[in-house]
């Protein structure tokens, strides 16, 4: 029997060659992009427990471009991120509901910084984002849609795929948001040493995500409990919704551990973030004290935050 669900995170690439090994030493802190401006979440707060979250553990430097409100806002003309400076580009800008697209030449910029071998972060509901871009649904293999886009994924109790035609199934939708089990599938570094399943807080399950489904590797996958030379990740890991101050789902242990992973495996670095003591189990989640947003240490994460709350 096939139960349908939604493909957690991605490992997407463009169809060219691997990248070659960068030229930064070992020792060198990752160079981060967060790109925000626009969503229907909370993309200020959102943006704010990233960058804490990662500089907290001295691995990276993170820089933060933030577009103009609007295409008729002062600056509109002028905002041109330079993605090419950074080894990661995590995307935090959702032009869902009446957002503006993106200036053309940044749509390029963007287009060259992952054709060229850059890392791409697809954080949340940046998968939402863009559906008449044709060259971001190639980067994203999959994202919220409807159902007639594209393709589709389900996925068996054997872990196999089925790829569904348009028209199958319904648009893009997700389940209210709840404690959700992840599924592991097969082998990836950002997973090693990790369990097969844990549990993570006030997540939203998609289900019929759509898209081209080309050139990518099921990472993880959850449960609907209703029923190129690039890199890219997509992950609704970090819901962060209009009002939230402390959202349990930034404060999770294996998001928080997620997160700063899968940057090191999209900057083509050897993941060597541990695993934490207080990563959850399959059976209980595993929440952490407040983020220290606006607080930068060099002090490893794990150490930086107190265990989890019973």
């Amino acid at each position: 029997m096939k139960f349908l669900l939604f493909t957690l995170m991605l490992s997407a690439s463009l169809a060219v060659p691997s990248r070659a090994e960068p030229t930064d030493s070992p020792g060198s802190k990752v160079r981060v992009l967060i790109v925000d401006g626009y969503s229907n979440h909370d993309w200020k707060l959102t943006t704010q427990l990233i960058r804490a979250l990662l500089e907290s553990t001295g691995l990276f430097t993170v820089d933060v471009s933030t577009s103009p409100a609007s295409s008729t806002a002062p600056g509109w003309n002028a905002w041109r991120p330079r993605f090419k400076a950074y080894d990661v580009v995590i995307q935090n800008y959702n032009d869902i509901h009446g957002g503006p697209q993106w200036p053309r030449d940044v749509q390029v910029g963007f287009e060259e910084f992952v054709r060229d071998g850059g890392g791409v972060y697809i954080f949340h509901s940046a998968q939402n984002a863009f559906a008449d871009w044709p060259a971001y649904n190639e980067i994203i293999g999959l994202g919220w849609r409807e159902k007639t886009y594209g393709t589709a994924i389900a996925i068996g109790d054997d872990g196999t795929l089925d790829f569904q035609p348009p028209g199958a199934g319904d648009d893009t939708n997700h389940a209210p948001n709840g404690d959700v089990v992840i599924h592991l599938l097969g082998e990836h570094p950002i997973h090693d040493g990790l369990p097969q399943t844990w549990r993570t807080p006030h997540l939203e399950v998609y289900c019929d995500a759509r898209g081209p489904a080309k050139y990518l590797q099921v990472l993880s996958y959850a449960r609907d409990p209703r029923f190129g030379r690039n890199r890219a990740y997509i992950a609704t890991f970090g819901h962060v919704w209009l009002g939230d101050a402390q959202p349990e789902s930034m404060r999770c242990a294996g998001v928080q551990t997620m997160i700063v992973r899968a940057v090191q495996w999209l900057a083509h670095r050897p993941v060597t973030f541990p695993v934490p003591a207080d990563f959850p189990s399959a059976d209980k989640v595993s929440i952490r004290a407040e983020v220290q947003v606006g607080v930068t240490t060099s002090s490893p994460l794990q150490n930086k935050i107190p265990p989890a709350t019973p």
